[in-house]
């Protein structure tokens, strides 16, 4: 049996870069895209109070909720939908801590760190978990499909049951069969051996028209 020794889950998560540093947007999505995420949607906008109560509406109660819905509103903003394994994880860790003085202090290299100037004017934002990037990469690109992800172990399983059993059956027939076009052999191959899909040849048809 082939072990798959590596594997790549992706997933989505939203960032926004603030009004206090959208003037260094273009910036930012380069070391973005250096760091290995892509950028899937993107928009500039300018949110009124209204809507940044409703997406800080996690917020509300909080003694600095009416600064932060001030503050978002007071100019254009800068929203995307980043991709890559293990995005939301990732792009918190290179944002850094919301406080501007732990972030300089544990993480000068960090995002929050280089381009923050206070708690509230801190540059940048991420999802803090992917049910919380589901909820705001919806709230701001209202026609995204966002699929659920399999855990590791579901696709694992998935694979070792449906998958590589049957590619290996195929690729054992290829060897036997050795014909002239082995990648198109090998295709008809699996349409015609899917376990997920009932099997139909002639000799049924013909039966079936009696």
């Amino acid at each position: 049996m082939y072990e798959i020794s590596q594997r790549i889950y992706v997933e989505r998560t939203l960032a926004i870069i603030k009004p206090d540093v959208v003037h260094k947007s273009e910036e930012i999505e380069k070391v973005i895209l250096k760091a290995g995420f892509l950028i899937l949607q993107k928009r500039r906008l300018l949110l009124s109070p209204e809507q940044c109560s409703e997406f800080y509406a996690h917020q509300y109660g909080k003694l600095f909720f009416p600064s932060l819905t001030a503050f978002m509103s007071s100019g254009p903003i800068v929203v995307m939908t980043l991709a890559r394994h293990n995005a939301v994880a990732l792009w918190k860790s290179m944002i850094g801590p919301d406080n501007i003085t732990v972030a300089k202090e544990t993480d000068p290299e960090c995002l929050r760190a280089k381009y923050g100037t206070s708690d509230l004017k801190n540059g940048l934002h991420g999802s803090d978990t992917f049910s919380a990037a589901v909820r705001e990469i919806r709230f701001f690109f209202p026609n995204t499909v966002i699929e659920p992800f399999p855990s590791k172990e579901q696709t694992e399983e998935y694979l070792s049951v449906n998958v590589i059993p049957v590619l290996l059956r195929g690729l054992t027939e290829l060897c036997k069969e050795k014909p002239l076009h082995p990648c198109i052999w090998l295709a008809d191959w699996l349409l015609n051996n899917d376990p997920s899909q009932p099997q139909i040849n002639a000799g049924n048809i013909l039966e079936g028209e009696k």
